[in-house]
């Protein structure tokens, strides 16, 4: 996954254009990148898996 990618991906899910997002383990270094630099950060709420891959969805209201 390059960067390009990954901000597709957290926009669709943003849009509602897909409900949840599945980052695997050997993205998630790039894909964090891009995602502790966006100004909605705190709207994204991650949730480990099994094997080291986390699933993203999409909050109305941001986290504290």
């Amino acid at each position: 996954m390059d960067e390009t990618t990954a901000t597709k991906l957290l926009d669709e899910l943003r849009d509602g254009k897909i409900s949840e997002l599945l980052v695997k383990k050997e993205d998630f270094l790039v894909f964090r990148a891009v995602l502790v630099k966006r100004s909605d950060f705190k709207h994204f709420r991650g949730i480990a898996q099994r094997g080291g891959d986390i699933l993203y969805h999409y909050t109305k209201q941001p986290r504290s």
